[in-house]
């Protein structure tokens, strides 16, 4: 019998990535210069926001979706922060609420007026204060409201409950910095990578780590959760330095179910899944492609699709959620792409080809909505639930009625499991050391500089009152 290749079919192989046109792109915004390895943007069905670039502390715009083309230089800003602003974060169930964390220690919740900014927004609703150092990442609960998740540099994981303004839980069981963190579909498992190699499963409630893997050989930097399939999906580099993803089962991280490499670049690959497709994205910092893969639920697990291919490199990629596509053009997928060189915002939709114009439920199965499954109260005493599922076909512009308030609360000492967070900061390390050093250089050197400069001015002055007075005028 002749052998013949097998053939595989899928309705997403002819997915294509279609570039907005220039008048429905976001011109001239100062995209933030930090090398942090975050996606600097935060997207939701109503606004845009984006980390810039500024002087003095760390700012953030808001931009509502229809305000496409070129932001005014002045455009109001989002600048409360006294750091660099590192990640931002849409409320999955409030949509003009947003978490910001930075390098002054904190995590603030803002609430955006509708229709956006008409004035800089210095106050924020609520300020957030547990971590001793900077603050790298937040991350909203997938299915309960109010809760937030924040890493720190003190490699520490708060759980906040915002209905109290108060850290709840502390994930303590990391040894260096944390890189990722990734929730399964009910948020009763994260998943972190971090910068000491290794690759955690952690029950977030208890903060007892289920699973771990030491990665020698595949260096993780990003991990997803892939859905329900009980599967993760880590990007990181091989021994060779060649960036790689591998795919693990996550009750048993002794060794990836497979290893594939991509290709020989440097810049860290982001992961993106959409489990209503099963379809995988990655995509490159400083690259300007997107490759997209399906996963399926037997060997070999992983089917190449196409690739979406760009001359602009990408510095990050914001994602829009599924409710807020349109499903009128087959779209099932949206980034949004920062191009620092240009100071632009592209969006890319990813469309499945058809020509029917009627919904179609084959590409759009219920999808999780806008409404909590669970209260804070609920989740931290136990209970996982699914998520509140919707029809795209009649709900998908159906706005949340949930209004976020803010408590009243002093300021005072912060104790989770029995430690002041704000007491009990961990040494510093040698480049923090080193950093405070260099700093202080510069402000000795800046000093001096200021110093010389009013010497020569008070010598100017005496010169001037010296020939003043041996002028013939006062002879």
């Amino acid at each position: 019998m002749s052998w013949r290749p097998q053939y595989r079919s899928s309705k997403f192989r002819n997915v294509y990535g279609k570039v907005a046109s220039r008048e429905h792109c976001f011109d001239g915004i100062p995209i933030t210069k930090n090398v942090h390895d975050n996606h600097f943007c935060a997207v939701n069905a109503r606004f845009l926001a984006i980390v810039t670039e500024s002087a003095g502390g760390g700012s953030f715009l808001v931009i509502p979706l229809e305000q496409t083309g070129r932001i005014e230089p002045n455009y109001p800003k989002v600048c409360g922060h006294q750091g660099n602003v590192l990640d931002i974060k849409w409320n999955p169930f409030i949509e003009n609420i947003i978490a910001s964390c930075s390098e002054d220690t904190s995590v603030r919740i803002w609430e955006i007026p509708e229709g956006g900014l008409k004035r800089n927004m210095t106050e924020a609703v609520l300020e957030l204060y547990g971590h001793s150092r900077r603050v790298g990442l937040v991350e909203w609960h997938p299915t309960t409201n109010n809760i937030l998740f924040s890493a720190g540099y003190d490699y520490k994981v708060l759980i906040w409950n915002l209905d109290i303004g108060e850290p709840v839980k502390m994930i303590d069981c990391h040894t260096d910095v944390i890189l990722c963190m990734s929730f399964n579909t009910d948020g009763s498992l994260l998943a972190t990578t971090c910068k000491d190699k290794k690759l955690r499963v952690v029950e977030p409630r208890s903060g007892r780590v289920l699973q771990e893997a030491s990665c020698k050989n595949h260096r993780v930097n990003r991990v997803v959760f892939l859905g329900s399939t009980k599967r993760l999906l880590t990007t990181g580099v091989s021994r060779w330095n060649t960036r790689q993803i591998a795919l693990w089962d996550q009750e048993d991280l002794s060794m990836p179910l497979i290893e594939e490499e991509i290709d020989g670049l440097s810049g860290l690959l982001f992961p993106f899944y959409d489990a209503d497709t099963h379809m995988l994205y990655l995509a490159g910092k400083g690259d300007g492609n997107i490759r997209y893969y399906e996963i399926g639920s037997e060997k070999p697990y992983l089917s190449y699709l196409m690739e979406f291919r760009s001359p602009a490199p990408q510095k990050g990629l914001g994602v829009m959620p599924k409710h807020g596509l349109d499903v009128s053009a087959c779209e099932v997928f949206r980034f949004y792409k920062l191009i620092t060189l240009k100071g632009l915002i592209e969006p890319i939709s990813m469309i499945v080809p058809r020509r029917s114009e009627t919904y179609q439920e084959d590409i759009y199965p219920m999808t999780p909505g806008t409404e909590p499954a669970l209260t804070p109260d609920e989740w931290l005493s136990g209970v996982n639930r699914d998520p509140i599922l919707m029809s795209l076909k009649e709900g998908y512009k159906k706005t949340s009625k949930i209004v976020f308030k803010a408590p009243v609360r002093e300021k005072k000492s912060v104790v989770v499991n029995g430690i002041d967070l704000l007491e009990n900061v961990p040494p510093r390390t040698e480049n923090e050391l080193l950093r405070m050093f260099f700093r202080q250089q510069d402000e000795i050197r800046r000093l001096k500089d200021e110093l010389a400069q009013k010497d020569i001015r008070i010598r100017q002055l005496q010169l001037e009152l010296k020939n003043l007075r041996n002028s013939p005028k006062n002879n």
